[in-house]
């Protein structure tokens, strides 16, 4: 930041070899530097060219445009301007006037520079504060806007209606993001790879803003696009980490689950990359943690290779697909929701579809809260596995050997 230019106003010759002389050594070491006018004409010509003039040091008694008229006009610009006049000893008048139209301070004549200095300190002081608060401001505003960027880019890309697939009865799918106070990467997807499997993404990119939000709509897209090729969850994985890893921003990463679901048979081919693992909720009322997989974030290896595993579903059987914000949730006390408070939760549910389900889930991570403003956005998705539906056949999605390991 380039520093303040005092601007002296005043029509006394002397006055200037007097400045000179009073802050040779300020002036010398760079910490003062000093412009000067003879009357308010010639001092809004000097601020219109100057754009570091903000502080002027004032008289009131000028010829052609006299101090308090020379006020009036700094008023209406657009810039962080402080006055400091200079009156005649016992002007009341005068100086009350000039301080209701925004004067900073007033010194008198004859000019005591101890004051003189003591003033323009306070005064550059003050400046410093202003600038300091102006750009806080302008970085809050930027910040704010970014995090509106943020919340459109995440929203935008991610699946609204529900239920998605009316028409198809084998299984019923809810999801849902609540948004953080600073927008993360969180992301849910889900698609037909063909007529008879269900594709299911769960991820969480790290870091927070923009940056995050638009590293998770890339990472979306591609593994949509490789996931409708057919390649089964783990060579999906293992290909969509090989391209994204160039691609990461400030060596950013992705958990994710991705499963694929037979509707025909309740086959679940599921690989994960740093992921929690998702809760399975048999229709008996057993709550399960489906088994890990061993897989590493996206774009934190370049060449690494995912492994799938398989879980079948039966009728009735739900899954329950969430990011760490829930299980990190905190309340007053600063302490977690936890995993451990989550199953507790889980195994208390009985027969609920995914809506009621998520609803619930919420309400209860709420409860615990108890307001307390969260850090991470809170994601879920949820599908209940209704069996097989005659009218829907067709091939089976292609699965590796290493998917049988």
């Amino acid at each position: 930041m380039a520093p303040s230019t005092i601007l002296v106003v005043d029509d006394e010759p002397d006055l200037e070899l007097l400045i000179r002389q009073k802050f040779r050594k300020q002036i010398r070491d760079g910490e003062l530097h000093f412009a000067f006018a003879t009357d308010g004409v010639e001092a809004l010509e000097q601020i219109a060219q100057d754009e570091h003039i903000d502080l002027i040091l004032s008289d009131i008694n000028m010829p052609r445009m006299d101090g308090l008229t020379l006020l009036g006009h700094l008023g209406g610009l657009e810039r962080l301007i402080k006055v400091v006049m200079i009156s005649a000893y016992g002007d009341i008048s005068n100086i009350r006037t000039a301080m209701n139209r925004g004067a900073f301070d007033f010194i008198t004549k004859p000019i005591d520079f101890a004051d003189l200095a003591a003033t323009i300190q306070k005064t550059l002081r003050e400046l410093q504060t202003l600038k300091q608060a102006a750009v806080a401001e302008a970085q809050l505003l930027t910040l704010r806007n970014e995090l509106d960027i943020a919340a459109q880019i995440q929203l935008s890309v991610l699946p609204s209606t529900f239920p998605p697939y009316p028409e198809r009865d084998e299984f019923d799918l809810y999801a849902t993001m609540i948004p953080a106070r600073e927008v993360g990467g969180d992301f849910y997807d889900f698609f037909f790879v063909d007529e008879n499997h269900l594709g299911i993404v769960l991820g969480d990119v790290s870091g927070k803003g923009i940056g995050a939000a638009m590293f998770m709509a890339i990472t979306r897209t591609i593994l949509r696009a490789t996931a409708l090729q057919g390649l089964p969850p783990d060579l999906c994985l293992t290909h969509v980490n090989r391209v994204l890893f160039p691609e990461s921003l400030s060596r950013m990463f992705v958990t994710l689950f991705y499963g694929v679901l037979d509707v025909r048979t309740g086959q679940l081919t599921y690989a994960l990359a740093g992921h929690h693992p998702p809760y399975h909720l048999s229709s008996d009322g057993e709550v399960r943690v489906l088994e890990r997989t061993g897989g590493i974030g996206l774009c934190l290896k370049a060449d690494y290779s995912y492994q799938a595993r398989h879980v079948s579903l039966a009728p009735g059987d739900t899954l329950l697909l969430y990011t760490d914000g829930v299980t990190e949730a905190v309340n007053l006390e600063r302490e977690q929701f936890s995993e451990e408070r989550l199953e507790a939760f889980l195994g208390e549910v009985c027969d609920e579809k995914p809506a009621p389900l998520l609803r619930d889930v919420l309400r209860a991570l709420e409860l615990f809260s108890e307001g307390t403003p969260q850090a991470d956005d809170i994601t879920l998705l949820s599908l209940l596995y209704n069996g097989t539906c005659p009218a829907h056949r067709g091939d089976g999605l292609a699965t590796s050997t290493r998917a049988e390991a």
